[in-house]
């Protein structure tokens, strides 16, 4: 199903700099969504395949592996390797796969099919979720309705990178590095701390109040809807800046410094905020590395920073689970070291008079 185009997308704006992140940098492990139903959770995440470059794989392993590396490819394509075989190369789209409701633990992690393996005598495997996500954006709608199990074994998968497969005392061993979006609606249940806490990011929508906004997106869906060729023309330019944005990037991204004052501030702010674990100070970073990327900067900056820490604590409990996620103000407080202080970070925020121009035609960079 053909959706908007990413730039097309009214409003958003959190949610679409929080998925350039994990465009530019896909070690980031994972994206939680929570809002309402009916905002545009899935439809933007299933646009922003088209701003992905494209991939090359081995064309006949159901795992997508990378046929210039061998530390990336899964132990058949490995074995074949050693063998001296030459693998097939083809060049493919990157795409999102969506876990479907009702998902078995096979379905997820895939499995070894006994009968088979012997019968031919060579391993087959049916491969899983996990496996075809491999090197994809692997989407988890309603998040928070999926079994513990489920979530355990997407999220360890996220972590480690890798799915290993055993039945039976065969087992198989391939890559599962993905791209890791999952939504959920607070309403209908919450997630456990631990399970939240595996999402590196997090962003909260709600619904839009502005009349003009809701009009606006009323008005691209039916020119979307009724003439689509002509509404992706008009857009093209904007996607193809932004396709240009995160290549540049992705480029940079090595090369982008963050000063050990830098780091000791996050460290002193999550500190004084009683934040669990070194994991959201390590992301906090990462972050803020991609946002300087994205800027086409090669060094991270206040604002980075504390675009970072937003992102990296917005979901995450603290004191052992005793405290809620920090406010905006306490986050505020323990960043600027001063109570009260509102901003010494220059958040980009437009004039009236421009935002009206401008507010929806593309989103200001990092305008939370």
């Amino acid at each position: 199903m053909r959706t908007l185009p990413f730039s097309a997308f009214v409003g958003l704006n959190e949610l679409k700099t929080a998925l350039l992140i994990l465009a530019v940098d896909n070690s980031i492990e994972g994206l939680l969504i929570m809002g309402p139903k009916g905002t545009g959770k899935s439809s933007i995440v299933r646009s922003m395949v088209d701003l992905l470059p494209e991939i090359y794989v081995v064309a006949d392993c159901p795992f997508n592996c990378d046929p210039y590396d061998e530390r990336e490819m899964c132990d058949l394509c490995k074995e074949r390797v050693r063998k001296g075989e030459k693998l097939p190369v083809k060049k493919v789209k990157m795409k999102v796969v969506t876990l479907p409701i009702g998902a078995t633990e096979d379905m997820v992690l895939g499995t070894i099919n006994i009968e088979k393996t012997l019968q031919e005598k060579r391993m087959v495997f049916e491969p899983g979720i996990l496996g075809r996500a491999n090197r994809n954006i692997l989407y988890v709608d309603e998040v928070n309705l999926l079994p513990d199990h489920i979530v355990d074994s997407i999220l360890d998968a996220a972590a480690s990178g890798w799915n290993i497969v055993e039945r039976e005392g065969i087992s198989l061993k391939h890559p599962s590095k993905f791209i890791l979006i999952g939504t959920m609606n607070p309403e209908e249940g919450e997630l456990r701390p631990q399970l939240l806490d595996r999402f590196a990011i997090s962003i909260k929508l709600s619904t839009l109040k502005d009349p003009e906004a809701r009009a606006e997106i009323v008005k691209r869906n039916i020119e979307f809807q009724t003439n689509t060729e002509d509404f992706l023309k008009r857009w093209s330019p904007y996607q193809e800046e932004l396709r240009k944005k995160i290549e540049r990037a992705r480029e940079i991204l090595p090369k982008v410094k963050v000063d050990d004052e830098i780091i000791l501030r996050v460290s002193r702010t999550c500190s004084m905020l009683d934040v669990d674990g070194y994991r959201p100070d390590i992301v906090a970073v990462k972050v803020a590395r991609a946002l300087a990327a994205l800027d086409g900067r090669l060094k991270v900056n206040e604002q980075d920073l504390f675009a970072g820490l937003r992102f990296a604590l917005t979901h995450r409990t603290r004191a052992e689970g005793l405290k809620a996620p920090p406010t905006e103000e306490e986050l505020k407080s323990a960043f600027f070291g001063l109570t009260g202080i509102k901003s010494r970070v220059k958040i980009r925020t437009a004039s009236r008079g421009k935002e009206k121009r401008e507010k929806f035609r593309f989103f200001p960079r990092w305008s939370f």
